[in-house]
């Protein structure tokens, strides 16, 4: 086996993530994974992992284990190695402290959850950047689908970026199930319409389309029945303001019919 070098100690800010995390079947793609993996080797190695999943939403906003516990299958009828994927990273109790402290100053309520395991939105893609499960993870709830609060979530979660802190956004930049039943060659037309358009805004650096984006996106509906997989973009854009001139896509393209569109900030 080939060695690998150990990503560089975060030195600065860290970038902020929006990526489209796949399903289990991801292990399996034959570029994703590897993508990813490329994607982790670029970025200076995280004190710690933030996660927001589009698949936890609780409320008040809640806090995850901070000591290793078992994953959440949260899937149903896929072939059993999917139930018997481990990733045991260590936990992130100074991060968890760090975060009600934030939130809790600005009047935000903060639950803990000590037996909630990372679901698949946050172990699916840290299986394929950050293999060794060797960087502590702290996944955060959803506490609300309103992008302007998430984003005002986000805000005030940036310092945590200068102390290490790798802030993530799990989601999929398009996410209607009916994709998976498409029988033409190619994307769904909503879901290539949507990837595109998101692209021209995100360069634009146009935030305001991005939070109306069930009115001002081509097939915004389409894309996003609900809001969930889109929703953590919003925490993301917040973390990253004042950098959005910064952004870039660094994964494209599609899967099973859905924009995996992932983009980083800083």
């Amino acid at each position: 086996m080939q060695a690998t070098t150990a990503p560089t100690p975060a030195a600065g800010r860290m970038p902020a993530l929006y990526l489209s995390h796949g399903a289990p079947p991801l292990a399996d793609d034959p570029v994703w994974p590897g993508q990813l993996a490329a994607w982790s080797a670029d970025l200076p190695r995280p004190t710690a992992i933030l996660m927001v999943s589009a698949h936890w939403e609780e409320a008040p906003l809640a806090l995850g284990a901070t000591e290793p516990v078992p994953l959440v299958y949260d899937f149903w009828g896929f072939p059993e190695h999917y139930y018997a994927v481990r990733y045991a990273a260590p936990g992130a109790p100074a991060l968890a402290e760090r975060v009600r402290r934030t939130l809790r100053s600005a009047g935000t309520p903060v639950q803990d959850l000590p037996d909630r395991g990372l679901d698949h939105g946050a172990y699916v893609p840290l299986v394929e950047m950050y293999p060794d499960a060797d960087v502590p993870v702290l996944q955060m709830s959803l506490p609300t689908l309103d992008p302007q609060r998430l984003m005002e979530i986000g805000r005030k979660l940036a310092p945590l970026r200068d102390e290490g802190v790798l802030i993530v956004g799990s989601g999929f930049f398009t996410h209607n199930l009916a994709a998976l039943r498409h029988a033409g060659s190619g994307p769904p037309t909503w879901s290539a319409e949507f990837d595109a358009w998101g692209r021209e805004v995100l360069a634009a650096q146009d935030v305001d389309a991005l939070l109306d984006f069930e009115r001002k996106a081509p097939a915004g509906r389409l894309a996003h029945p609900r809001t969930e997989h889109f929703a953590p973009l919003f925490v993301t854009l917040g973390a990253a303001e004042g950098e959005l001139g910064s952004g870039r896509s660094v994964i494209d393209g599609f899967w099973m019919g859905l924009a995996k569109r992932s983009v980083q900030f800083g």
